[in-house]
């Protein structure tokens, strides 16, 4: 396989930095966003001498278990065995898709670790040593990816994560599928132990908000909700993951690795922990609007991603819809949601992110991170799988183009 050339991220210097900045951010966030203020100047010498950031006994006990029981889940007999895209030489791998599953075992864990009055709460104690934790196992999963991908096959890796510079390539990720025996490490990470653990966080911070308040805000719950039903659908999906960008293209590096298990988690559950730590009671009004609102988004998230594997599956199960034939074979989807724009999914995905924010009212623009970063993140993904369609349709995909000139907002963008 051909070096790759055309380098993403702002190359060299954009990978270094993000080796070396994507930990500061979460750290940041989580120390400017505290119980005693969370505005962009609430970080203060006193706080930071009181937290605890080196990992202890008990925070390597509870990543470790968490990861353990995850794979036991991964294996668990309710799985189902469903097949990914081709590779590069037709072969098509197996993927054990049991994350619904393992989100249902993993919820009703909780529910027996709280009825036998375990103190849960013990996560949001050791909340920054987690954060720790997470984060030098990231990297050294990553050393090691990086480190195996050295002797793997060339039509093994990744298109995008072979420069030949150590750096690059240890963030964006060498080797496109590495495994152990049957077991996908990147198809796991993708979403399990990180985008559970999500959910799993905004329980915990419920529990804390009863043990502290005598009871639990509605809009912490109405948060909590929304991840959950967010997180449920991803896992109900899971079979829809193996055509995106990260299981077709891109490498298992820091870049995924980073993300899936720290960055998800602790960073995401962002809005529910501001609101234990500064609770908001707005009008019922307000908070069916809000729901409202979730609803519309995840209406045309799921409509929008359900069309499109449809499409991706059996082009001709869908015999009224409106296409493009391209020189590769491919057919290009121009009616329904995605006549509208090419990324209505994406829309849907951002207006869901505003409800959940504005479940927090607007007391502090840091709640707002998620949406503010996750149309930043879609944005750039946007330009990275125009790049790759440019290339790999050609003159057909300046004809779609035409059809379909709005990116992610119609009419607007």
């Amino acid at each position: 396989m051909a070096k790759s050339k055309d380098l993403e991220f702002g190359g060299v210097l954009g990978a270094s930095a993000m080796v070396l900045c994507l930990p500061l951010t979460v750290y940041g966030l989580t120390l400017v966003c505290n119980k005693e203020s969370c505005t962009l100047g609430g970080v203060s010498a006193n706080i930071i001498e009181g937290v605890e950031f080196l990992p202890d006994v008990v925070t390597w006990c509870i990543l470790l278990s968490w990861i353990t029981l995850q794979v036991v889940f991964y294996y668990n007999p309710f799985s189902a065995t469903k097949t990914g895209m081709p590779l590069c030489t037709g072969e098509k791998l197996k993927y054990r898709c049991s994350g619904f599953s393992a989100f249902v075992f993993s919820v009703l864990a909780f529910a027996c670790l709280c009825y036998y009055e375990y103190d849960v709460t013990i996560v949001y104690r050791h909340f920054v040593r987690l954060i720790t934790a997470t984060t030098i196992l990231s990297y050294g999963l990553s050393v090691y990816l990086y480190l195996r991908s050295i002797n793997v096959k060339q039509h093994q890796l990744a298109t995008g994560g072979n420069s030949g510079n150590a750096i690059y390539d240890f963030f964006l990720g060498r080797e496109l599928n590495p495994r152990l025996g049957d077991f996908d490490l990147k198809f796991f990470c993708e979403l399990r132990p990180g985008l559970i653990g999500w959910f799993m966080l905004d329980l915990v911070f419920m529990v804390q908000a009863y043990q502290w308040y005598g009871r639990v805000p509605h809009t912490l719950v109405l948060v909590t909700i929304f991840h959950g039903l967010y997180v449920a659908d991803a896992l109900w999906n899971e079979e829809a993951v193996l055509t995106t960008m990260d299981i077709v293209h891109d490498g298992f590096g820091l870049m995924l690795a980073f993300g899936d298990l720290v960055w998800v988690p602790f960073l995401y559950s962002l809005q529910a922990r501001y609101l234990l730590e500064h609770p908001e009671y707005p009008s019922t009004i307000w908070l069916i609007a809000l729901v409202l609102l979730n609803v519309l988004g995840y209406w045309i998230f799921r409509a929008a991603n359900s069309q499109k594997n449809n499409f991706r599956k059996n082009p001709d199960s869908m015999p009224d819809a409106r296409t493009i034939n391209t020189q590769s074979g491919r057919k290009l989807l121009v009616s329904g949601w995605w006549g509208m724009c090419r990324h209505p999914n994406y829309t849907g995905d951002l207006i869901m992110a505003m409800a959940w924010s504005l479940t927090c009212g607007f007391g502090s623009i840091l709640p707002y991170f998620y949406p503010i970063y996750f149309l930043g993140l879609l944005v750039h993904r946007f330009e990275r799988d125009d790049v790759a369609c440019k290339k790999k349709y050609g003159h057909d995909w300046k004809e779609y183009c035409k059809i379909v000139p709005y990116k992610i907002f119609p009419y607007i963008y």
